[in-house]
């Protein structure tokens, strides 16, 4: 048996500012991507409970379509088909980082108008009842009674799209985003020590994630949501 085991964490030490960078621009993208995502959800979710059939079936195609497609082929899509037709046209294109937001946007808007619909689902009919009882018109019923409520039971399923996103953003490597797995990707091209950088990168995502998770089960028990 020749050789043995070689490992340099040093390496890896001397790459956590480049990995810190990448850390960065993986929050930047999944805080602005969802911002986005949450908007464009909340009308999508909205539309898909509506009772208004050219609305909710507008809602239907925007959800299914986004959700049936994996997330990369969106971005390459953006990133690569997109970016043709606007250069051809226009001498124009989008730069890696808006289109990783963008990306994260879209595709987390499909899976947040799901969860949009299905808390406004969950609100008793008796509520609305209520509120039309009292002379309040459809617009302000949602908005004082039923929203407020939804809202509340949202939560816990944003979080948990907070984070699926979060790591979503790995694959934006593949347009050359400069996030987490992006510049250890960049390291380890030039250091060759794949096994230490590759553990920290994967150490550094599952630090975030946990972090997310923690903040989330604060907000929940301090907005006590079941």
């Amino acid at each position: 048996m020749t050789g043995g085991l070689n490992l340099d964490w040093g390496v890896a030490i001397d790459s956590l500012p480049i990995l810190l960078s990448g850390i960065k621009w993986t929050i930047i993208i999944t805080v602005i991507g969802l911002f986005f995502g949450f908007l464009i959800g909340a009308v999508m979710g909205v539309a898909r409970a509506s009772k208004n059939k050219p609305i909710y079936i507008l809602g239907s195609i925007y959800v299914e379509a986004i959700r049936g497609t994996p997330i990369l082929v969106q971005a390459v899509y953006l990133y690569f088909g997109i970016n043709q037709i606007l250069l051809q046209t226009m001498n124009f294109k989008i730069d890696p980082i808006p289109a990783g937001i963008i990306a994260i946007s879209i595709n987390s808007g499909a899976y947040i108008a799901e969860i949009v619909r299905g808390s406004i689902q969950s609100i008793h009919k008796g509520q609305v009842e209520a509120g039309r009882s009292l002379g309040l018109s459809k617009f302000r019923t949602f908005y004082y009674i039923v929203w407020p409520q939804a809202f509340k039971r949202m939560i816990p399923p944003l979080g948990n799209q907070f984070i699926i996103s979060l790591k979503d953003t790995s694959l934006f490597s593949v347009i050359a985003v400069g996030e987490l797995l992006r510049q250890g990707q960049l390291v380890v091209s030039s250091t060759f020590a794949a096994f230490e950088i590759y553990t920290v990168v994967a150490i550094l995502y599952l630090f975030m994630t946990l972090s997310i998770s923690g903040v989330l089960s604060y907000v929940e028990r301090r907005l006590d949501v079941n």
